[in-house]
């Protein structure tokens, strides 16, 4: 049986952006790596890391930061406080996409861009 182990985001600066994430959302730095190119937040069994552009370049990956306008996936943290963490979140420079909305299905959510565009959802669990 496989598992789901990374989950890997393509930014400019991997420190600032793991600087970002441990402050917007309360995340513990597991790793950045001598050369400042990777690096991993803790977030349980599956780790949200971070590479450089630069380094997936020099890899011949071709990768693309995206737009963050028009994006094409999200990620999203669960927590049982959405308006503290997004009020947390908007204080270190993310930028708001969506305020505190209850969704039909009994869920309580808010997006966010981080500082490098991505999209992140703040979230409770889904009821049921």
């Amino acid at each position: 049986m496989m598992k789901f182990r990374y989950t890997i985001m393509y930014v400019e600066n991997v420190e600032q952006t793991l600087a970002f994430y441990e402050q917007a959302f309360g995340l513990e730095r597991a790793f950045l790596h001598e050369s400042g190119d990777y690096g991993e937040l803790n977030t349980g069994d599956t780790k949200l890391s971070f590479s450089s552009l630069a380094l997936m370049t020099s890899l011949g990956k071709h990768p693309s930061s995206g737009n963050p306008h028009s994006p094409n996936f999200e990620i999203a943290f669960e927590t049982d406080d959405v308006a503290g963490n997004l009020a947390n979140a908007l204080k270190t420079g993310a930028e708001l996409v969506q305020k505190v909305e209850e969704m039909p299905w009994g869920q309580t959510t808010a997006y966010v861009r981080d500082l490098n565009g991505y999209l992140v959802e703040i979230c409770t669990a889904v009821a049921g």
